[in-house]
């Protein structure tokens, strides 16, 4: 606690300082205290907060369900184009390879503007921007179902991402900032749903479309959901914004946008067995631009992204942890539908069907998350759950052509309850201690996170498959060949479970509901908001 009470006051903004000098009655201008009766997180005082005090009630399922949406209209086109780039190709007369282009330029301009949206947010209202961001997505979509050439693809591609890069963490902010602490876990198990669901209803969707119609229809069937999206957020999400905007970090923004789009860049290129001296050169650029990054934010004082965000222990161990843990399920896409499509001889859509069995397992977690880990606490969740999703992924291992499908979908229905549920624990526990004016910030270095390590899961994968093969050529693939990727995801989870022992037994107890906040921390809550800043 004494850490977190520390960066809150080292990073509050000068004229906030001047603000509490003024007295206790300049200072009502600004913050609302941080945790009210119920535990919630303070509010911008003024319009918004009386907007968000009303939206409050509801807030619960209302706002989750509003933001998983939109975020599963992202989830769904980034991996719906897959199935569907030979019948793009065949249309624009280009190789397949050449249209990987189309799926690596979304990448790029999703890994260059996340780091900038939390300040975006902050600067123009949460709302302005969430609603902004869908509006360029769907356009885009609109222009990616229009064009006749890869150079017309790309450039809608790179709209898209630029709308995809504001919509996840942006519309988790809104999340964040609009939901009672006390009701995060709830919330959090409604938007964790679209990142689980995306991945295995992708393919089958991009399989039925291409086949029965036009490959344009995966990019066109995102304007109803986005306008959906566009009214719904207007008529009930408010527009959540910060008084006191921290000036753009430029340099910061650079150093960070460049670092991680070609890391990003870098490592998707190896995940598809392609190592040139540009994709080198890319992940070393990438990890110099880091690393400098490093030294700026220590440096500046108001860095685009705070990095000292990671002294705080539950968001550390969320986002450094549960990245591991996204290493190995980011494989799993990749692995899957190449074991049952090319080693076990079904169709696209006939394996797509089978990995859905895993998004039914995350539907049926939102109803059972919020008591699972009331009853036991984050700690006690996080350490046993993981272990059972790293054996679950293990089993994988075992699948073979004489594997009775009903099996099959038993076990990934079983892991992808208890994989949603695990990314629940995580996304909600990320978030139990981050001070309410620093939740933008928190945001976009949590949404890099997972950026780089599921990119990082799809490479390893590709490379362990590559090892696996020895050499042999691809048609040569067999059921013996998936049993050191799957083997090594599974390791990569149980590392994972290792780094959740050092948190305390009692971590984010207020916002898993197993203990409501006491008089005393919400007078030392209030102190701390008003209290003068420590230089």
């Amino acid at each position: 606690m004494r850490a977190i009470r520390l960066l809150r006051w080292s990073l509050r903004p000068d004229a906030e300082r001047r603000r509490d000098a003024a007295g206790p009655r300049a200072a009502e201008k600004g913050f609302v205290s941080e945790l009210d009766s119920t535990g919630s997180a303070g509010q911008p005082t003024g319009a918004a907060n009386t907007q968000a005090a009303g939206f409050m009630m509801n807030s619960q399922f209302l706002a989750p369900l509003i933001v998983g949406c939109a975020l599963f209209m992202e989830m769904l086109d980034s991996t719906v184009i897959s199935t569907a780039l030979p019948a793009i190709a065949h249309s624009m007369h280009q190789s397949p390879i050449r249209l990987n282009l189309a799926i690596t330029a979304y990448l790029l301009s999703l890994a260059v503007f996340i780091p900038i949206s939390g300040w975006i947010a902050d600067r123009f209202g949460a709302r302005t921007v969430f609603r902004t961001a869908i509006t360029i997505f769907t356009i885009g979509s609109v222009c990616c179902g229009m064009s006749h050439s890869l150079g017309q693809l790309v450039a809608a591609r790179i709209l898209q991402g630029f709308g995809g890069a504001m919509m996840v963490p942006v519309g988790r902010l809104i999340v964040l900032k609009t939901v009672a602490k006390t009701d995060l876990v709830t919330a959090m198990s409604y938007l964790t749903v679209p990142a689980v669901l995306g991945p295995v209803v992708g393919p089958p969707v991009g399989g039925f479309i291409v086949t029965y119609y036009s490959w344009r229809w995966i990019f066109f069937i995102n304007v109803p959901i986005g306008i959906l999206g566009i009214t719904l957020v207007t008529l009930y999400i408010p527009n959540i914004r910060e008084d006191e905007v921290w000036p753009l970090d430029l340099l910061g923004f650079l150093l960070t946008g460049i670092g991680l789009a070609g890391l990003v860049f870098g490592f998707e290129m190896v995940g598809r067995e392609m190592l040139p001296y540009t994709v080198v050169l890319a992940i070393l650029g990438g990890a110099l631009c880091a690393t400098l990054y490093v030294v700026h934010a220590r440096r500046v004082r108001y860095p685009i992204i705070d990095l000292r965000l990671l002294s705080i222990p539950t968001f550390n161990i969320a986002t450094v942890g549960g990245g591991l843990f996204r290493m190995g399920i980011g494989a799993l896409p990749f692995l899957l539908p190449l074991l049952l499509q090319l080693v076990f001889g079904l169709t696209p859509f006939a394996s797509g069907l089978i990995t859905f069995t895993g998004a039914a397992g995350a539907l049926f977690m939102k109803m059972t998350a919020p008591p699972i880990i009331r009853r036991f606490g984050f700690r006690s969740v996080l350490l046993g759950n993981g272990v059972i999703c790293a054996f679950i992924m293990m089993s994988y291992a075992l699948f073979r052509p004489s594997t009775s499908y009903a099996l099959i979908v038993i076990a990934l229905l079983a892991g992808g309850f208890f994989r949603s549920l695990q990314f629940t624990a995580l996304g909600t526990l990320a978030y139990a201690d981050v001070p309410n004016e620093l939740m933008s910030n928190a945001s976009s270095l949590a949404s890099m996170a997972q950026q780089l390590f599921l990119s990082l899961g799809v490479a390893s994968a590709a490379l362990l498959l590559h090892l696996s093969l020895g050499g042999r050529d691809v048609s040569t693939l067999s059921a013996h060949d998936f049993t050191l990727p799957f083997v090594i995801t599974g390791v990569l989870a149980l590392i994972a479970t290792a780094m959740y022992l050092p948190l305390e037994h009692h971590a984010g107890e207020v916002v898993s509901g197993r203990r409501r906040p006491s008089e005393a921390e919400l007078t030392v809550a209030t102190a701390e908001q008003s209290a003068p800043a420590v230089d």
